[in-house]
């Protein structure tokens, strides 16, 4: 690619980033058969030849949509699970903000590449390297708060597995109910209740109020 041209000629011929939001949309929406240059060319009324400005084929537009997911699933997880914590309870809940807020993990976007993932080793490859990677973060994460060496590890094992399981069987779950269901995860993988304080701190990072004592929630206007 030639850095120049790409900033002299983008007004009239895409942007790098133009290109790579249509195949994102496109992987998304029909998976990765559908990520093409003509069709793509198509979907933003601009000629085939101007996705060769920025990429030198479709497998350079295939990487970079691999390193988009790696940098903003993985990155994105790694972090929060390094995030300080008065606790291993409010350790997870920083993770789980992970599941509730797109932003920091798109879940489509995992299914997506897990999906690819079945019809191509190089992507099945890259799915076991982010799986790996997460999960010594996750572990290290447990490690932190005195879990030792295997129980470090099934504990990170049993929370991660859960939430790939979640995107796996595209599972649907509106906001009240899992809300309520976070206190009883966060027991389950850490063995001990979160504090009410954790959870409140939680809550008003998604803009929901807790009701006492069954922790009904509030979530007008929201949805999965």
């Amino acid at each position: 690619m030639n850095e120049p041209k790409k900033s002299s000629d983008s007004g009239w011929r895409g942007s790098a980033e133009v290109w790579l939001q249509a195949a994102y949309d496109s992987l998304i929406e029909s998976g990765v058969e559908s990520v093409r240059i003509l069709p793509l060319a198509k979907k933003l009324n601009l000629s085939r030849t101007s996705f060769y400005w920025f990429f030198t084929d479709r497998e350079e537009l295939l990487a970079a949509l691999i390193e988009r997911w790696r940098d903003k699933n993985s990155g994105n997880l790694i972090r929060q699970s390094e995030a300080y914590a008065e606790s291993i309870a409010e350790a997870i809940l920083n993770v789980f903000d992970c599941w509730l807020s797109p932003p920091l993990f798109d879940s489509q976007f995992e299914f997506a590449l897990r999906s690819w993932a079945l019809q191509e080793p190089r992507v099945a490859a890259q799915i076991e390297l982010a799986d790996t990677a997460r999960l010594a973060a996750l572990a290290a994460m447990f490690s932190r708060f005195g879990y030792a060496g295997m129980a470090a590890d099934v504990r990170a094992r049993s929370m991660y597995l859960t939430q790939i399981g979640y995107i796996s069987m595209n599972t649907r779950e509106d906001l009240p109910t899992r809300m309520q269901r976070i206190p009883e995860y966060v027991t389950i993988f850490t063995g001990q209740a979160p504090e009410p304080r954790e959870l409140q701190r939680f809550y008003a990072r998604h803009d929901y109020a807790a009701q006492e004592p069954t922790l009904v929630v509030q979530a007008a206007n929201h949805s999965t």
